[in-house]
């Protein structure tokens, strides 16, 4: 599921850790839901709309990936930085998958 509300981001940004690889930054709250719950942002610094919707459609295509190895019940946010605008999907899934697996959301061995 898809991370929307303001307040959910605000809360996760808040209270959550944050993960860093020079690709992307990686924000993981521990919930006590369900399901979990993945948002994504990429600011204006990277680029025009085109160029920003691009880097935000490979990273969601990268977390697919992830998805059924995260832990139910986390709620994490996937920002890019602006290194992210030239890289190839092969870069951003390596990044992605280093931050998860640093984070502990997901296993490395199950990767």
């Amino acid at each position: 599921m898809r991370l929307k509300r303001r307040s959910d981001f605000g809360r996760v940004y808040s209270k959550g850790r944050s993960y860093a690889t020079d690709l992307v930054v990686v924000y993981v709250l521990a919930d006590n839901q369900r399901d979990t719950k993945i948002g994504f942002s990429v600011s204006k610094k990277l680029g025009g709309a085109v160029a920003r919707n691009r880097v935000r459609r490979l990273i969601a295509e990268a977390v697919r990936r992830y998805v059924p190895h995260i832990r139910p019940g986390s709620r994490i946010i996937i920002v890019a930085r602006v290194r992210a605008g030239g890289a190839s999907m092969t870069d951003i899934s390596a990044a992605i998958r280093a931050a998860l697996s640093r984070s502990g959301v997901v296993d490395a061995r199950d990767l």
